[in-house]
């Protein structure tokens, strides 16, 4: 027995008639009987009374055509998921963020719109320093990543820039400069600086780095915070000052205010994805990011 089969009974069964059934399947009505007749020769009952104008279902037969519905909507569903699987539409996704990251709306806006447009797809998210996902990437334990990659990091993943973010001054808001709506980057030549460090994301670290170094001083680091949110609070604390990507603006803390500074360097923010062409999600992800960045630009 064939699936087709079962689509002839259930089409004798909604029309209740053999010639409307026909015409429905789009078959010759004798080859039609002939096919119920053989199903049921096969069955050993009679599914259907035939009757002067037109079919009934016998009772043996209501309950094989209740089967046999069920039986091609599951057929259409396995269907429909296939082709949802090779859309990207289905399975797992694993995204990757950095902690600074995580607080640009881009990305929130980003994984948020994709949840929305792919709700069959299974989302796995993963906050990390930027080492760290990278380490996940190399052991397939990550799909895609928002991240800031040093030169040479991510040559052997497929990447697309997503966009530049500023840098800003996090300070004590007691401080003497904090006043002021901009501030001159120089002016803190002489102050204590809390950094991330640089082994979990060496392109942010260098870039401040630099910034510093380009006004004419190297930053006194008086400590070390693994998160760009401990950062932040130990800020609050009057230690001292941070430099941090724009958007961890968005932690408002008592005591700490983001100030820009001339000529604020820009942290570039990256897509990095496996190469695996196979991973339908992950290449869905990569064109609504793709289609987000250039209306952004």
């Amino acid at each position: 027995m064939e699936l087709r089969h079962l689509r002839y009974c259930v089409a004798v069964a909604d029309e209740e008639s053999f010639s409307r059934a026909a015409g429905r399947l789009r078959i010759a009505q004798p080859a039609l009987s002939r096919q119920i007749k053989a199903i049921e020769q096969e069955i050993g009952v009679a599914l259907f009374q035939r009757l002067p104008r037109g079919a009934a279902v016998t009772e043996p037969g209501r309950v094989f055509i209740e089967d046999a519905r069920a039986v091609l909507a599951a057929v259409e569903s396995a269907v429909q998921k296939a082709r949802r699987a090779h859309r990207g539409e289905v399975g797992l996704l694993r995204i990757g963020f950095t902690g600074s990251a995580s607080f640009n709306p881009f990305v929130t806006r980003a994984i948020r719109d994709f949840r929305r447009l792919n709700p069959h797809v299974e989302i796995e998210l993963v906050e990390e320093a930027t080492a760290s996902l990278l380490a996940r990437f190399g052991a397939n334990r990550l799909d895609v990543a928002f991240l800031r990659p040093a030169p040479g990091e991510v040559d052997h993943l497929w990447s697309m820039r997503v966009l530049d973010e500023p840098l800003v001054i996090a300070m004590p808001s007691e401080h003497p400069q904090a006043q002021r709506k901009r501030i001159d980057l120089k002016a803190l030549a002489r102050e204590d600086f809390i950094l991330y460090p640089r082994e979990n994301g060496r392109a942010l670290f260098d870039l401040i780095i630099s910034a510093c170094r380009n006004v004419g001083f190297s930053p006194k680091v008086l400590q070390i915070a693994p998160q760009l949110t401990s950062i932040v609070n130990l800020v609050a604390t009057g230690i001292g000052l941070s430099i941090v990507p724009e958007s961890i603006a968005q932690v408002s803390t008592p005591g700490v205010v983001y100030r820009p500074f001339r000529g604020a360097a820009r942290a570039e923010l990256t897509l990095v994805r496996t190469k695996a062409q196979e991973l339908r999600p992950a290449l869905l992800f990569t064109e609504l990011v793709r289609s987000m960045a250039s209306a952004g630009r």
